[in-house]
């Protein structure tokens, strides 16, 4: 007998219909996806902080800070890779339930795994957001100085450099991290979740 077959979900008193009419607000995840360098994590910031403002209820799961405890010890592989996207979907999806705007800013370089976080939550609650920006400015801007070691080769499986990086091909919104104002990129978000009656 399998493990699994002694485990059931448990349904619980409050749910979470009743956690989103609580926080006013329709829970999503936002999942921000884009090459290293390509500005996720600052657009994401700058998104979460534009959402606090008008008063939602948020959670920003960051690359660096998850592989510093959720996903301590994984490798940068592409089967750890995979562990480490479940894993932030499944964390995803239990802030999601609890009524909040969840914003996760991870490279993410392969459609199907993004896809398999899709697959997790209700339709329309997963928006992906493509943070598009050219390689060349990436590594311009190589901001923890890992493109560098990459192509001096101290770094192996470095997306965009010998590792794959798998565009969205349907992405909810794409947002251009070149010579755009940040703010651009943040009123563009803004207005699909109140387009979208997110808020």
């Amino acid at each position: 007998m399998s493990t699994n077959e002694n485990i059931v979900w448990h349904d619980h008193a409050v749910d979470k219909k009743q956690r989103s009419e609580q926080k006013k607000q329709k829970p999503c995840v936002l999942w921000f996806t884009g090459l290293s360098g390509s500005g996720k994590s600052t657009v994401a910031g700058a998104v979460e902080q534009a959402l606090v403002k008008m008063g939602a209820h948020t959670y920003l799961l960051d690359g660096d800070n998850v592989r510093l405890g959720l996903c301590k010890g994984l490798t940068f592989s592409d089967d750890d890779r995979k562990e480490n996207i479940r894993r932030i979907g499944e964390v995803a999806k239990l802030m999601s339930d609890a009524g909040l705007i969840v914003l996760t800013a991870f490279i993410s370089p392969h459609r199907i795994d993004r896809e398999q976080v899709r697959q997790l939550l209700p339709e329309t609650e997963f928006i992906e957001i493509f943070v598009d920006t050219p390689l060349a400015i990436c590594e311009l801007r190589d901001p923890k100085g890992l493109y560098k070691k990459a192509r001096a080769g101290e770094i192996k499986n470095f997306t965009g450099i010998d590792s794959v990086y798998e565009k969205p091909q349907h992405a909810e919104i794409r947002v251009e991290n070149g010579d755009e104002p940040l703010q651009v990129a943040v009123e563009v978000i803004i207005n699909y979740l109140k387009d979208n009656n997110y808020l």
